[in-house]
């Protein structure tokens, strides 16, 4: 569509909407006959009348009534969408970019932006779903304000910590059941089962693969994945033992769908958090997102 188009579309709405051209010529600030001679136009170009004109004024016909019904859905976008603009530009917080895996964005960082957009409705947000090794590096390139993760050593990352989880391995009841009857005893679930993992770039993985070295668990058969969903389904259907976050499978552990794997040696839990580049400039928005989280609930 060209400027013009969308001028003679423009005054079509306005005449619909006044029933009356002398009405919308005022509106618009132009003459009548420019105004005749737009519609005019506009219907020679559409090869139908839009209007039916009597000394009252003008009325839609059917195929105007047709065509007024997306023209004011689409004015209705525009003026919503200036509207938004001219709000975020009056509030100064424009766009913040989040990164986070796509297990902690699920579990952890929904509520937040719930509570979060109510409070802050004009903010423009993008999330960047991704490893949390990958948005340590984007945060280190100052590519994404803020990204939900797992605790990192990296002393110009400013890291806010929102919960401890922990780490435990799952499997059904049928399929320990089955480990029972081949003789494999609890203390050697883990080295005779198919063990279900995420995949090695994943920083949970590197903490489990710790854990497996310092105390000498060696790995027989393993199912790498790419994601915790996905871990707690294929466990849920007794493909195997599942590594699972215990804050993301309570409801299972608790129907008795999952039965957690007794461990002679807890692994340790894990902090995760939000963390912000300690030399980035902070934007209004990005204030705001650690104003919010900061007072979250207290």
């Amino acid at each position: 569509m060209n400027s013009q188009n969308l001028a003679s579309y423009k005054i079509f709405y306005a005449v619909a909407n006044a029933g009356n051209i002398s009405k919308a010529a005022k509106e618009l600030y132009i003459s009548q006959p420019a105004i005749s001679k737009s519609i005019q136009k506009l219907e020679e170009n559409l090869g139908t009348r839009l209007f039916s004109r009597s000394s009252r004024g003008v009325t839609l016909t059917p195929e105007g009534e047709l065509l007024y019904s997306h023209v004011k859905d689409a004015f209705e976008t525009l003026n919503l969408g200036e509207e938004k603009l001219r709000r975020s530009i009056e509030l100064g917080i424009g766009h913040l970019t989040i990164g986070v895996s796509s297990t902690l964005c699920k579990y952890l960082l929904l509520p937040y932006l719930k509570d979060f957009i109510k409070q802050y409705p004009y903010i423009n947000i993008s999330i960047d779903c991704r490893s949390t090794n990958q948005t340590l590096k984007l945060l280190d390139e100052d590519k994404i304000d803020i990204g939900l993760v797992g605790k990192p050593d990296m002393k110009h990352i400013i890291f806010y910590p929102l919960l401890e989880i922990e780490d435990i391995f799952v499997a059904t009841r049928d399929y320990l059941a089955n480990l029972k009857s081949r003789g494999v005893s609890q203390s050697h679930i883990l080295e005779s089962s198919t063990l279900m993992l995420l995949d090695k770039e994943n920083m949970t993985r590197r903490h489990i693969d710790d854990y497996f070295i310092e105390n000498q668990i060696h790995l027989q058969d393993s199912i790498e994945v790419s994601s915790m969903d996905l871990l707690i389904e294929f466990a849920k259907i007794g493909l195997g033992t599942a590594c699972v976050i215990r804050e993301f499978v309570r409801d299972e552990l608790s129907a008795g769908t999952l039965i957690e794997i007794p461990l002679a040696r807890p692994i340790p839990k894990r902090e995760v958090g939000f963390a912000y580049n300690r030399s980035q400039k902070q934007s209004k928005a990005l204030r705001s997102f650690i104003d919010f989280f900061e007072n979250y609930k207290k």
